[in-house]
């Protein structure tokens, strides 16, 4: 499964445009600052409509706006962990967990096998504002893959951590890439982090 996007949308007097052709893996979305990176994902997402293009998924067609196509946000079932993890403050964690689980399920991981596989057991009882920045992400990347996603966008999942908190979600970034096989589509704008976790770099 692949991402396949070619999408355009006018933002003031200029312009977000970004293709994607089909890759298998993990691509990254590379660029500065203010390049339109995280509105592409909020396009795929179904939170920002395109002006004009497609963005499929696995063959699945999302969004096309010659063909009139635009998939309703649950619908595309994207599994979306944003910059900041977005916890909800008065629910533990296992309750932020459970959240993500509601519904029917299909996908690759039981809820005990995504605590395992994140390493958070021992943070089910834990209010988020007790997390560490890396624990957090933990969490919010736990909840995402509980929704029972069709893919994974992750918005610079690695800011605002110290060097010891990103190399354990670059870690986690590179199992979820290797092990669960989801397709992901990841902004960046630090090229160590897109040459270390890419299967595919889109720079803009």
């Amino acid at each position: 499964m692949s991402f396949d996007i070619a999408v355009t949308r006018r933002v003031g007097d200029g312009e977000i445009a970004c293709r994607i052709a089909p890759a298998d893996g993990l691509t990254v979305l590379f660029g500065p600052s203010g390049a339109g990176k995280t509105s592409v994902l909020n396009m795929v997402a179904g939170l920002l409509r395109p002006d004009a293009g497609h963005v499929r998924v696995g063959g699945e067609t999302l969004f096309d706006a010659a063909a009139g196509v635009d998939l309703a946000v649950p619908a595309r079932r994207a599994g979306y962990v944003f910059q900041e993890p977005r916890l909800f403050p008065h629910l533990r964690v296992s309750a932020n967990l459970a959240y993500g689980a509601r519904g029917e399920r299909t996908g690759p991981l039981a809820p005990e096998e995504v605590v395992e596989f994140l390493g958070i057991g021992h943070l089910l009882d834990r209010w988020p504002r007790t997390l560490s920045g890396g624990e957090a992400r933990r969490v919010a990347i736990g909840r995402a893959l509980l929704s029972d996603p069709a893919f994974l966008l992750l918005d610079e999942p690695l800011s605002f951590l110290d060097r010891a908190r990103r190399e354990e979600i670059m870690a986690v970034i590179e199992r979820l890439r290797d092990t669960v096989r989801l397709p992901i589509l990841m902004v960046t704008h630090d090229r160590g982090e897109a040459e270390r976790l890419a299967s595919h770099i889109v720079e803009m």
